[in-house]
């Protein structure tokens, strides 16, 4: 959970909230928006359940647009 929210300060700090949420709209970002279960994610985040967390992101990580979201992300965060 700590790891996600200094990914969240770095983004702001970068001035990247912009982009992230053009990744959210975005037609990988949508699809992947219909896959999750947003309640779940929700309940993981309020419990600090790490574990599902966990298995929610291998799950989005397994598709193609996961993947593909999780390298532009990656690359946002190489930028200086």
């Amino acid at each position: 959970m700590q790891d996600l929210e200094k990914l969240a300060q770095e983004l702001r700090r970068k001035g990247q909230t912009e982009e992230i949420r053009a990744l959210a709209d975005s037609a990988d970002g949508k699809k992947l928006g219909q896959m999750v279960d947003g309640a779940a994610v929700e309940q993981a985040v309020k419990s600090g359940d790490s574990a599902a967390l966990q298995q929610i992101l291998r799950g989005v990580l397994s598709t193609a647009e996961g993947r593909r979201l999780a390298e532009k992300v990656r690359s946002m965060m190489e930028k200086p």
